[in-house]
């Protein structure tokens, strides 16, 4: 399935909103960006855009030298500008596996496997979240199915799994990879991570990754990876194929 949105880069390279795949390819034709790769469909425009400073909230600090952080990880591309940013940072990273929205069960197992690969690739600690709790992730959406409601409860499932694993493994901090895609609500993500986290007494880690967002299909490949075309759940499955987005 061919993605209806394009990767969209100012001229200085740095990641932007992405827009549908025909108004980039008019963009193209127009000369008013250069088509950089097609798959992704990507493409540079030829001028730079403003790009507003973060609000001084999230400005982030320098460094987090021997903080122990535990990553929520969506899939093993989300996982690979993540990991190596973090760690950039000074956090000692170990991931976490909790996806039981990933449908069907041999989609989560294929996203698992290639996250196998990447975590012995990089040298990166996993807790491998046993069992698939499918069953319970369609009882809390079922009477929910549209976005962004379903996703607000998909976050919030995951998420607060992963802030009770902190608590438990005693980590200094919780995040999740899902904070690379321009596809998710990084404000509903960071909202309640945040209050995992006070519920759970474990500090929520933000950051808006997507800077990262271009680099990261580029290291998957690097890796080997297997690229998922949607975000996880049947219904974004569905929404993908019908041409509505449903990264």
């Amino acid at each position: 399935m061919s993605n209806p949105h394009a990767v969209v880069l100012d001229a200085e390279g740095r990641t932007l909103s992405p827009c549908p795949e025909n108004k980039a390819r008019r963009l193209v034709a127009e000369g008013r960006a250069e088509l950089v790769a097609e798959d992704p469909l990507t493409i540079r425009l030829t001028r730079v855009v403003s790009i507003p400073r973060p609000a001084r909230c999230d400005a982030v600090p320098a460094r987090f030298d021997g903080q122990r952080l535990l990553l929520h990880i969506c899939c093993g591309p989300c996982a690979t500008y993540s990991v190596a940013h973090l760690r950039d940072l000074g956090f000692e990273v170990t991931g976490y596996w909790f996806d039981p929205n990933i449908h069907p069960f041999s989609e989560h197992e294929r996203r698992r496997e290639s996250l196998v690969k990447l975590a012995t690739g990089v040298g990166l600690p996993m807790i491998w979240e046993p069992g698939y709790e499918m069953p319970e992730f369609l009882r809390l959406v079922a009477g929910t199915p549209e976005r962004p409601g379903r996703c607000r409860i998909c976050y919030r499932m995951r998420l607060a799994r992963t802030a009770r694993v902190a608590v438990a493994g005693g980590f200094d901090a919780f995040s999740t990879t899902l904070l690379i895609s321009p596809y998710q609500d990084l404000k509903a993500i960071r909202e309640i991570g945040e209050e995992e986290g006070a519920a759970q007494g474990v500090r929520f880690y933000f950051e808006n990754l997507r800077k990262g967002f271009a680099e990261h299909h580029r290291l998957a490949r690097e890796h080997g990876l297997y690229m998922q075309r949607y975000c996880g759940c049947v219904y974004s499955e569905w929404e993908g194929l019908r041409g509505d987005d449903g990264r």
